[in-house]
């Protein structure tokens, strides 16, 4: 569902909540049924912290040109447990 703007020459701006592209350029009021324009918004858009946005960033980059990797990484070593029931447990 999204929210459309509409105002109303009488009555002023009100909202109607109708799914997306269903929208029609010209509706009736709610107060006084007169016919009510669409009034285009700007899209009501989050503001996100600076390390949300740089991964959002780098994710879109790597869609686009993805790092080439020309060698094998090398193997990380597994830590060992500190809990002596843990160290039985089979290792992947």
């Amino acid at each position: 569902m999204a929210t459309y703007a509409y105002r109303c020459p009488d009555c002023g701006p009100f909202e109607v909540r109708l799914p997306i592209g269903t929208a029609e350029a010209v509706t009736d009021c709610p107060g006084c049924r007169s016919a009510a324009r669409r009034v285009f918004t700007a899209p009501s858009l989050a503001r996100l912290s600076p390390a949300t946005s740089a991964a959002f960033t780098r994710e879109e980059q790597s869609r686009e040109t993805p790092e080439v990797v020309t060698r094998v990484p090398a193997e990380r070593r597994w830590r060992t447990p500190q809990h002596p029931a843990l160290s039985r447990l089979p290792r992947p």
